[in-house]
């Protein structure tokens, strides 16, 4: 289903610098999920430059491991889908809609995850957010797990009028002006459900995220890499630094239009061709 046999499992788990066991364990799911988040890069660049991206495994590899770029949540997904089938997990792709504090307004399902099934245990498995999570948390509720510098609660709960589902929780970083939705310092971050999703449907949303003007990754620059103490984010023109346990607001500064390519370069480990490089430069307003 997700084209695992045509996965270079051998260039993807070296891109990844794994080198452990390839058995279908909570540990080998584990190693390999905060490998993916701190290896594999995460920016929109393609949908801002060209308005489309591609979800054929073999553009995908050759843009997220054989070349220095990266990919949004579905790029990200089609890649991770294709290595965890290829290694035998037991898996469902989900959807989930991303709320970042907004609870008012129903937003698209507009962020692919994994769910894994282990030994009648389920984990979340959210490699494609570009803060993701350093490892999977299990679907348990009312739950807080912290992977040593990031910490998350998940809730089961109403996520669209009459629907139960998940919501992941992340704590408001002070000084930045994030909503708390829950009153004791936690924001939530995405809901979804566990409805299976296929190929095809990932397929429809990416097309949606890459080409609708109603898209907020369609002509603003976004990259976001996540290290294991601090969080760079890039918004149009706008770089954040967030460091956990640092007190105060995040570092930021806007840069100039002709900075970017070079940050994204020497920070997010993005390389743009001299013509992409060109392109982007007059959307940077």
């Amino acid at each position: 289903m997700w084209h695992g046999d045509a996965l270079d499992l051998d260039a993807y788990l070296a891109h990844l610098g794994y080198e452990g066991d390839r058995a279908p364990t909570e540990e080998t799911l584990r190693a390999l999920h905060r490998a993916h988040v701190l290896s594999v890069r995460w920016e929109n660049l393609e949908a801002v430059l060209r308005k489309q991206r591609s979800l054929d495994l073999d553009v995908v590899q050759a843009k997220l491991i054989g070349g220095l770029r990266g990919g949004t949540c579905y790029e990200h997904i089609t890649l991770y889908a294709a290595a965890l089938e290829r290694l035998g997990f037991r898996f469902s792709v989900v959807q989930g809609r991303v709320q970042m504090g907004e609870t008012a307004k129903i937003r698209p399902e507009s962020h692919a995850m994994v769910v894994v099934e282990l030994g009648g245990r389920r984990l979340l498995s959210d490699v494609g957010f570009g803060s993701s999570p350093l490892e999977p948390i299990e679907l348990a509720d009312d739950i807080e797990v912290s992977d040593g510098t990031w910490a998350y609660r998940l809730r089961r709960q109403e996520v669209t009028p009459g629907a139960d589902g998940w919501a992941l929780y992340q704590p408001v970083r002070a000084g930045d002006g994030q909503p708390d939705t829950t009153g004791d310092g936690w924001m939530v971050r995405h809901t979804f459900t566990l409805h299976p999703q296929y190929p095809a449907d990932l397929r429809v949303s990416n097309h949606f995220g890459s080409s609708s003007p109603h898209s907020p990754f369609s002509d603003r620059v976004f990259a976001q890499r996540v290290h294991e103490d601090r969080l760079h984010l890039l918004d149009n023109r706008l770089l954040t630094t967030v460091r956990p346990g640092v007190p105060g607001p995040p570092e930021s500064r806007e840069l100039a239009a002709d900075e970017v390519p070079k940050v994204l370069a020497d920070v997010f480990g993005v390389e743009l061709s001299q013509r992409d490089a060109e392109l982007l430069l007059p959307k940077l307003v």
